[in-house]
């Protein structure tokens, strides 16, 4: 009895000594998302932090859709996306289920919104960030 007592705080000890020193995940970049104006299909929030400006002058930042209602096959999608702001056109280069980049899109075409409110509420931001950003 008195056996299992002292196995019992060695096992409890040792467990929170591997909580308190195990190496934590920490993203290498911490989001910031600012969302834009919710459709009815559901919600699309891009990320300032991840803003860059690539050499053919688009620029490219995270975005994260969050469908209206979530299930096992409707989930969050991540996307890596260039955007040209002059032509309010954009390209998928990446997506993902559980972090960014997961899938490469190996010929990512540039696209038009068509419409889609969730799209050019991401370019129209993303943009004027980008300009703004520029002129400071």
């Amino acid at each position: 009895m008195m056996n299992l007592k002292i196995s019992g705080k060695f096992f409890a000890s040792l467990l929170g000594f591997f909580i308190i020193f195990s190496p934590v995940k920490i993203d290498a970049l911490s989001h910031d998302w600012i969302p834009v104006p919710k459709s009815q299909f559901g919600e699309q929030l891009w990320d300032k932090n991840s803003f860059q400006k690539n050499q053919d002058g688009s620029i490219r930042v995270f975005s994260k859709f969050i469908p209206k209602s979530t299930t096992e096959i409707t989930q969050d999608i991540l996307y890596t996306m260039d955007i040209n702001c002059s032509e309010k056109t954009f390209r998928d280069v990446a997506v993902g289920a559980k972090e960014f980049n997961e899938f490469k899109n190996k010929d990512p075409e540039w696209k038009g919104a068509n419409g889609d409110k969730l799209i050019l509420g991401v370019i129209d931001q993303a943009c004027t960030f980008g300009d703004k950003k520029n002129t400071v």
